[in-house]
């Protein structure tokens, strides 16, 4: 894939998580749902971390998480470049540049989202470009989370041991169309493996 394509594919994903993100950020109290089906919500939070809600503790955490953010960002943006500079299969100059949509979506929010907006709280839609100024300095904005899919939501049948009866969900992480880009990617990787390194595997059955 050249990189014309590859860049027309990180584009795209770019607009459409930040038109999302923008959107939710300006429209919902934090928190604020909205049910579309029964397995899926638009469910607004926001998180100081990584991929699916996961975080490192403390201001230092988040100021250490941005900057390997950047660090990582540049190294996927080199692997990009290389991998068309080579000629290199589509999948996988298509998957990296999946992962690399998403790492950057991720990374406006990180670094100009606490600029950009106010506070966000349960009472309280945040505004665009506030006349006081942002919740938080650059480097430290939160990323915004807007899709559920909870698949299962109900009691468990009595016949299931130890469990039967309780309650139970599976899959209730909120996630952003940045953190589906890089799952989507990592795991098109893995499935098409032996096309995206051919010479690998040609090297390993050698």
């Amino acid at each position: 894939m050249s990189l014309k394509k590859s860049i027309v594919v990180i584009v795209i994903i770019l607009l459409l998580d930040q038109i999302s993100k923008i959107y939710i950020k300006t429209h919902f109290n934090l928190h604020e749902e909205f049910k579309v089906f029964s397995w899926f919500r638009i469910v607004f939070v926001e998180n100081k971390g990584m991929a699916w809600g996961f975080e490192l503790p403390g201001n230092y955490g988040k100021l250490v998480l941005t900057l390997f953010r950047l660090v990582a960002i540049t190294g996927i943006g080199y692997w990009l470049y290389d991998a068309v500079r080579k000629n290199s299969p589509a999948v996988l100059t298509f998957c990296i540049a999946l992962i690399f949509a998403g790492a950057l979506g991720n990374i406006i929010d990180s670094l100009f989202y606490g600029v950009l907006f106010g506070e966000s709280t349960n009472i309280n839609v945040a505004s665009f470009l506030p006349e006081g100024g942002g919740y938080e300095s650059i480097f430290y904005g939160k990323v915004v989370d807007m899709l559920q899919f909870t698949l299962y939501d109900d009691i468990l049948p009595e016949w299931i041991p130890f469990f039967g009866g309780q309650h139970f969900s599976f899959f209730d992480p909120v996630f952003n169309i940045a953190d589906s880009a890089i799952s989507v990617g990592v795991f098109l990787l893995i499935l098409f493996y032996k096309k995206a390194f051919p010479k690998q595997n040609e090297a390993q059955v050698e």
